[in-house]
């Protein structure tokens, strides 16, 4: 027997629409009133939550490096090649020297 599909979408439309009619199923008056105690009792016995236990305080946001400009002279047929994918060419250049890169470190 198949398994009954749980998931629903909708478009960002659609629930915009659904929330103007108040059919959304969130409380948010009653979400807004809950002591931040109450809100931990309520993620606790939450089963999606069981063992999802973060340590916030010792986040860090790193940001990435930011990319080198580069000049350099590659074969012309190549450059077309990446060029004819479309937009985001340059990245996936990039793509490609990585993963060389990174097969290189790993052989190493």
């Amino acid at each position: 027997m198949a398994k009954k599909e749980r998931i629903v979408r909708f478009t960002d439309n659609e629930l915009r629409a659904k929330q103007a009619c108040g059919e959304d199923q969130s409380d948010w008056k009653r979400a807004a009133a809950m002591t931040e105690a109450e809100i931990e009792a309520a993620v606790a016995e939450d089963p999606d939550e069981a063992g999802m236990t973060v340590d916030w305080s010792r986040a860090a946001v790193e940001l990435p490096h930011p990319k080198a400009t580069l000049n350099m002279r590659i074969d012309r047929d190549v450059l077309e090649f990446f060029r004819n994918q479309g937009k985001g060419y340059q990245t996936k250049i990039n793509a490609v020297l990585r993963s060389y890169m990174e097969q290189a470190r790993h052989e190493r």
